[in-house]
């Protein structure tokens, strides 16, 4: 067992006295006359090193703390924060959320998650989110470079490079309110990345990619991801502008994270109490075709996306979102949840670990049968733009990628459009591969959708 008094590895401040400042927080407010509280102290500290061309750009350390402070005077609500612990700044930073509720206007649904909903100690559990990267700046550096390195063996069309870099990220937090939830874990996220450019001129592409993980042994290898990187680069090489068309679209896996992120931002509490999502009151309804499930599970060891209790404190649980098409569940927060009428989700702060799969999915269902299912249409592998409109669902975002005719791709395409509206394109996803790629907290194969517009010449 972790002794609580004394600092984590790489941390300045323990767990006990994280527990003694949020404990002297609340005290205080108490004090002041507050009918409810919630404090949360946290820190973080983590390392980045970036390179190019064979030589070091940057070094930067971060160290960053915080108590945040939210004060509850009936329905009213005050909220303040500081990044000095001594007694005295915990007063005024106290003072200050009182104040702030005081002349706030009342809110009916505003107030503390029911007690009821609270996480308690006995259930929350261990998730092994936490692997301290005790990594020098110079062995990150010399990462860096070997990924970047590797890249350009691969090809002499590696001509040219924005860069390889590594990060190393940890933090811990412990948070408390007075409605009997107490709780905070440490966690850690640690990353490798490269960026090459294949060919000269005009006729310059790039492309990327990365290794990101809780644990730094789950790392790629820095050669791995550096000749990954270069292939993706070399790929697009003579890339062509195409006349626009109605066809097919496939999205390799990374991308279809996103439509799956849409997904949940469309039914989240906040677009759905606001009116600002196109699945308003989509509960019960199908909005993906039957062979569409999506699964959330905040318990996966090691995950990304995985905590025992969410921001508020509130049990999460795993559970089917979408089942055979249909939506069985919204991301909602106490807040948002009153808001509706409904009753929280253990959402606040977002969703956990989300998976997306299709009944369909053969396990012979890698990237070139599902370019044999596309036939002639567009694979994408990368989008630009924030092209998404979540009143109405309308979707138009620049992308590129391939052309593939006959389940073969025929040759790189650019500066194109892919247009659609998002009820549709849920409805229309034909295949999700067995590629399943985890993007984030997301995890889904290439998605097939039977038919978009691209706009090119």
């Amino acid at each position: 067992m972790q002794d609580t008094c004394k600092p984590l590895a790489g941390f300045s401040y323990s767990r006990a006295f994280f527990e003694e400042l949020v404990d002297t927080a609340m005290a205080h407010a108490k004090k002041l006359g507050a009918t409810d509280v919630g404090a949360e102290a946290s820190e973080g500290a983590g390392l980045s090193v970036s390179v190019r061309k064979g030589e070091l750009e940057t070094v930067e350390r971060n160290r960053d703390k915080s108590l945040g402070v939210t004060v509850y005077l009936g329905q009213r609500r005050g909220n303040a924060s500081t990044s000095d612990f001594s007694r005295a700044a915990i007063e005024s930073t106290v003072q200050a959320a009182y104040d702030i509720a005081r002349f706030t206007a009342e809110d009916p649904v505003a107030g503390l998650p029911d007690e009821a909903d609270i996480t308690p100690p006995t259930e929350q559990r261990d998730l092994d989110l936490f692997h301290p990267w005790s990594i020098t700046s110079e062995q990150a550096a010399e990462m860096a470079l070997a990924c970047e390195a590797a890249a350009f063996a691969v090809d002499k069309r590696i001509t040219n490079s924005e860069g390889a870099g590594v990060s190393a990220q940890q933090s811990h937090f412990f948070s408390a309110h007075t409605h009997g939830f107490r709780g905070g874990y440490a966690s850690s996220r640690h990353s490798l990345s490269v960026a090459p450019i294949a060919g000269k001129g005009d006729g310059m592409q790039r492309d990327y990619w990365y290794s990101s993980e809780r644990n730094a042994c789950d790392l790629a290898a820095p050669e791995a991801v550096g000749r990954y990187a270069a292939e993706r680069a070399l790929s697009r090489l003579k890339s062509r502008k195409i006349s626009t068309r109605e066809c097919p679209v496939l999205f390799e896996s990374p991308l279809a994270a996103g439509l799956l992120g849409s997904f949940t931002q469309a039914v989240s509490g906040g677009a759905l109490y606001r009116k600002t999502s196109f699945l308003v009151d989509s509960l019960g309804k199908d909005v993906f075709p039957g062979h569409i499930d999506i699964a959330e599970d905040p318990f996966i060891v090691g995950g990304k996306g995985s905590s025992p209790f969410d921001e508020e404190g509130v049990r999460v649980k795993a559970r089917q979102v979408v089942d055979a098409g249909r939506v069985q569940g919204y991301f909602l927060s106490t807040y948002s949840a009153r808001k509706l009428g409904m009753k929280t989700t253990g959402n606040a702060g977002g969703s956990h670990n989300l998976t997306l799969t299709s009944r369909l999915t053969r396990a012979g269902d890698d990237l070139d049968e599902m370019l044999r299912k596309l036939g002639t249409g567009l694979f994408v592998i990368e989008l630009m733009g924030q092209g998404v409109n979540y009143v109405t669902g309308d979707y138009s975002r620049g992308a590129s990628g391939f052309w593939v005719e006959n389940g073969r791709i025929a040759y790189p395409v650019q500066e194109i459009t892919i247009a659609g509206n998002l009820r549709q394109m849920f409805m229309g996803i034909q295949a999700v591969g067995a590629d399943a790629y985890t993007y984030g907290a997301k995890t889904v194969g290439s998605v097939l959708v039977d038919r978009m517009t691209v706009a090119g010449n």
